[in-house]
């Protein structure tokens, strides 16, 4: 059974830029585009700085009841009480974010274009799966390209909430949600 937590994974799905945070940006963002998910993905900044940032982020997100992920860092996300944490190929494991971060918190994975990775996922107890990269992307332009008849057929075999990222924008977005996306990760359509 879905919990209510995992259906607010639906719309647009919007990743901060990684950079310093602004916090009057990100808040209009929430409000115009009714964002429902938020994920701070933070590369080049030291802990200390991520833990502040984090901490406002996660005031934020409460205030627009808005779900809060964390990119990569369970520890992170411990810290600041995040809803949960999206973990790529090379991070941490399903079992270990849920040992830390409770069998309550939202676990998202990259699973790029590869549904047995999904269906892998699925069965370790993630609560969404991640496919992209769909169209070309700017943040990520060396990444895996992912066609929208996997999303399609990842929609058979898939129960939980089906993210798709790379490239997307308002005018594509409704082409990755009718091949059965549940919501749509933005990043520079809706930051830049």
């Amino acid at each position: 059974m879905m919990s209510y937590t995992v259906e607010k994974i639906r719309g647009i799905y919007a990743i901060t830029p990684d950079g310093p945070i602004d916090l009057d940006q990100i808040r209009k963002t929430i409000s115009q585009y009714n964002i429902s998910i938020l994920q701070y993905r933070r590369k080049t900044a030291d802990g200390a700085l991520k833990l502040i940032e984090t901490t406002k982020l996660r005031q934020l997100c409460l205030q627009h009841h808005t779900l809060f992920i964390i990119n990569d860092d369970i520890n992170l996300a411990q810290k600041v009480n995040a809803d949960g944490v999206h973990l790529g190929k090379n991070d941490s494991s399903i079992q270990a974010a849920k040992n830390l971060l409770g069998d309550d918190a939202i676990i998202g994975i990259s699973c790029y274009n590869d549904i047995n990775l999904a269906k892998s996922a699925q069965h370790q107890g993630a609560s969404y799966v991640a496919f992209g990269a769909l169209f070309a992307s700017s943040t990520k332009p060396d990444a895996p390209t992912c066609s929208l008849d996997v999303i399609t057929q990842a929609k058979t075999v898939i129960d939980i909430p089906i993210v798709g990222i790379g490239g997307i924008d308002f005018d594509n977005q409704e082409q990755a949600l009718k091949a059965g996306c549940d919501a749509v990760a933005m990043i520079n359509a809706i930051f830049q």
